[in-house]
This record gives structure tokens, C-alpha cells and sequence, in this order.
């Protein structure tokens, strides 16, 4: 067996619900040999919400899902009915490819976005919605009230440095992502 990755369009915001249709559906008609996966690619992330820290999956790419299969050989059979089984389902778009034909992903896509995908179970990423030149309000510690311009944004640390203005001259400030808030 040719297991090979593919992305596969299917309808925005309903990738889980497509997911479970499609398990589903192959198993119903007995594909798990040619189709063995289907993921939805996402990342654990922290968010700052209401002042609590929240840990979220956020997908990486919204409107697509991730098929392990063996669709090689299009005159095979057992291929053509796993296709014809996944364009049932309600949602499913189509393949990514040229001509209708599904485009496999290199090993070393399909292992980045796996890594990604496990990595940020062990370590959820920070999500940080600033960038660098942004007006900020500082709402806690030392610098409480001061406004100031965002000069780099370290989302691995949850770090944010920002450069205040103090006695008529600019400061930089290293300050954690939650003391902060756009202006």
C-alpha cells in the first residue's frame, strides 16, 4: 500500500463535522484500507480572554482537512469508489491537484505540519494579536497608564517590548503579552 498525504477543501467552520462524516462514511463502506486518516490540522494556543489565560486549538488551515490514503493507481476500483465515497459527503470540496487529480504532499509538508500539530500539545504557542508598531496601553506593573508603540513581538517568551515615552524621551519597555492591550 502507497499511503500518501492529500489536502482535500471542504466547507469553512465545518471541518470536524465533515471529519466525523467522512470516518464514517468509511467505514460504513468498509475504505479503512485505503483511507486510514482524516485530520483536521490544528495548534494548540493560549489566548488572554476577559483576563484569563484559555488554551484553544486554532486550525491551521481553516477549510481544509488532511486525507491519509492510497488513491495511486485512478484505475483501481477500490480507488474510485474511496473518491466517489468521499465526494458524497456533504461539505467535501474536492482534492488539491492539477486536472482533478489529487496532488500528494512531500514527506517533509506532511512531517512540519505533524511536528507543528505535536508540539503545541506538549507547549501550546501564545497567541499574540499584536505587531510591531502598534499603539499600546500598558494596564499593569510599573508603567500602568503609559501608552507606547510596539517595537517586537516574541511569541515564544509571551513577551512584548515597547517603546514608552518617559520625561520627553523614548524608553523600551519588555512587558509579558497580557500587561499590554491595543489602542
Amino acid at each position: 500500500m502507497g499511503y500518501k498525504w492529500y489536502f482535500a477543501r471542504c466547507a469553512s467552520g465545518r471541518e470536524d463535522s465533515v471529519r466525523k462524516q467522512l470516518e464514517t462514511r468509511i467505514q460504513v463502506k468498509g475504505l479503512q484500507d485505503i483511507i486510514p486518516q482524516v485530520l483536521v490540522p490544528f495548534e494548540r494556543v493560549t489566548e488572554l480572554k476577559s483576563g484569563k489565560r484559555k488554551v484553544v486549538s486554532k486550525k491551521l488551515y481553516p477549510g481544509y482537512l488532511m486525507i491519509q490514503a492510497d488513491l495511486g493507481d485512478p484505475d483501481d476500483e477500490r480507488a474510485a469508489t474511496a473518491r466517489a465515497v468521499l465526494r458524497e459527503v456533504n461539505g467535501f470540496g474536492d482534492f488539491l491537484g492539477s486536472r482533478g487529480e489529487p496532488t500528494p504532499l512531500t514527506e517533509a509538508q506532511v512531517s512540519g505540519i505533524l511536528a507543528r500539530m505535536s508540539d503545541s500539545e506538549e507547549r501550546p504557542q501564545v497567541a499574540i494579536s499584536l505587531r510591531k508598531g502598534d499603539m499600546v496601553k500598558i494596564k499593569s506593573g510599573a508603567f500602568d497608564g503609559f501608552d507606547g508603540t510596539v517595537d517586537e513581538v516574541n511569541p515564544e517568551k509571551g513577551m512584548v517590548k515597547v517603546t514608552v515615552t518617559i520625561f520627553s524621551r523614548p524608553t523600551p519597555v519588555e512587558l509579558e503579552y497580557w500587561e499590554v492591550e491595543a489602542v
